[in-house]
This record gives structure tokens, C-alpha cells and sequence, in this order.
């Protein structure tokens, strides 16, 4: 049986005055909807292989590219942060007339994620977090906008990249290597600023322990140290540790991320 393809589509939303072009791939079903937000440094595309596992047949997908991110442009690139990916969020779920739906979030997509289903509640069938922010500790990428200050958008994600490049965790060369092609420089400190203020202030962790949903906390085995794991587990969420792993599991063992996933919303 051939995979059901994902269509790739460009939508004009509109957001407090301000025109946005969002690109989506979209697949229509009769199955729930799996809405997917990418994290920092990422795309869509993370997650275009769900075609490639015949479990999610006949499941509704939903993947696009953030404000600043991949495809999707904005005009007013100094408005991108989690607030607005968080408005964004909205639009594209009240165009696509989606009610119910299961969300997956990657690191900045999983804040957004987490968010979005304590606004939405009841709407949110499940939620799969993959490292997404829910303490403070969780801002080793974006704290770096306060660790290492710079005055010029493009010099700081410049040496952004560079040190990504350099870190010993996995994928993380190949992580760096498409920055500059998936992020405008102009965006990143207000996603950054904005991660890290509500990592710190936005009781993050109290909101995702009281979501009604079902709840799955993925992890590579190298932050397996993670302070918060048996607090989370013992409040009724279900960890999915990935092997040969960091902080990308579709790019490190992609095999074992959609396998979890599957299994969590699937059977």
C-alpha cells in the first residue's frame, strides 16, 4: 500500500493587524488530527515521515512552519516569539476547523504545544512532549541569549550555530549545519528571551502536571539526568527515553521516536 501523501499548502493568516504566510503540509482524515509544532531550528518536515508508518493511516496531520521559520514569512520579524507561535497555533487550527486533536511539540514547538492545550483543555485528546520547556533547566539552547550578549541579530546566530556545531551531543553538528537556512537571525532573540522568561516565571511545570489530557514526555538517553523525571512520572505522565539520543530524536533515531509515538497515541 503507498503512503498517504502530505499536501503541501500556503495559507495568508491574519494576527492583530499583521499578515502572516504559513507553510503546511496537511493531510485530511477521517481518524483524529495529529497537530505537530516544531522546535527552534527545525521545520515541518521533521515530521513528513509519519507517511512512512501505515499506523497513522486514515489520521488527519497538520505540520507548518513557525513565524521565522523554514517557509512561512513574516513581515515583522521582531513580533516572533512564543506568544505570537501561540496565536499562530490558533489560526491555523480554527482554519483547518479542527476540535479535538492529538498534539505532538518538539523543545520550542513543545512550549508552544504546552500552551496551547492548557488554553484548549478538553480539545486536546493528547500530548506528546519531546523535550519541550517545562523548567528552567530546559533552556540550554535559548539561555544563551543572556550567556553570551550580543547588539547584532546576525553575529550572535552566528556564533550560535557555531557553538552548536561544536557541542559533543548527538546530531548536533547536523542540527547547526541548516540553521541559518530554517531561522531568520532577526527572529531569534524574541523566540529566545521569550523561552527563557517563561521556562523561569510561567509555572510551566504546574500547568503540564494539570492538563487532563494523557501526557508523554519524550527524552534522548543523554538527558536522562533531567531533575524533573521521576516528579513528572509520578504524576501520571509516561516517559519514552530515546536511545542513541539527545535532543533530536528525528534526526538521531528517528525508528524509535515515531515507534513511541505510535504506541502512545495509536494502539
Amino acid at each position: 500500500m503507498k503512503p498517504q501523501p502530505l499536501q503541501t499548502q500556503t495559507l495568508a493568516i491574519h494576527i492583530e493587524g499583521m499578515e502572516l504566510t504559513v507553510s503546511a503540509l496537511y493531510r485530511p482524515g477521517p481518524k483524529e488530527p495529529i497537530v505537530f509544532l516544531h522546535g527552534f531550528g527545525s521545520t515541518k518536515e521533521d515530521y513528513a515521515d509519519i507517511v512512512q508508518h501505515p499506523a497513522f493511516d486514515g489520521h488527519a496531520v497538520i505540520a507548518y512552519d513557525a513565524p521565522g521559520c523554514g517557509a512561512s514569512i513574516c513581515t515583522a520579524l521582531d513580533k516572533v516569539g512564543i506568544p505570537l507561535l501561540l496565536k499562530t497555533a490558533r489560526a491555523m487550527l480554527a482554519r483547518y476547523q479542527i476540535g479535538q486533536f492529538h498534539l505532538v511539540g518538539h523543545s520550542m514547538g513543545g512550549l508552544t504545544a504546552l500552551l496551547l492545550a492548557h488554553e484548549l483543555q478538553e480539545g486536546v485528546l493528547s500530548f506528546t512532549d519531546i523535550e519541550g520547556n517545562i523548567a528552567p533547566e530546559d533552556c540550554f539552547l535559548s539561555r544563551q541569549i543572556h550567556d553570551y550578549p550580543a547588539s547584532d541579530a546576525e553575529q550572535f546566530f552566528s556564533d550560535f550555530i557555531h557553538r552548536t556545531s561544536q557541542a559533543p551531543d548527538h546530531a548536533s553538528a547536523l542540527y547547526a549545519a541548516s540553521l541559518h537556512h530554517k531561522v531568520r537571525p532577526a527572529a531569534v532573540r524574541g523566540i529566545f528571551t521569550s523561552m527563557v522568561e517563561l521556562s523561569d516565571h510561567g509555572q510551566l511545570m504546574e500547568k503540564f502536571l494539570a492538563l487532563p489530557c494523557r501526557k508523554m514526555f519524550m527524552y534522548g538517553a543523554s538527558n536522562a539526568g533531567l531533575s524533573y523525571l521521576g516528579h513528572i512520572q509520578a504524576n501520571g505522565v509516561r516517559l519514552a527515553e530515546i536511545p542513541a539520543c539527545g535532543h533530536f530524536p528525528m534526526y538521531s533515531n528517528p525508528v524509535a521516536m515515531w515507534e513511541k509515538i505510535m504506541d502512545f497515541i495509536v494502539y
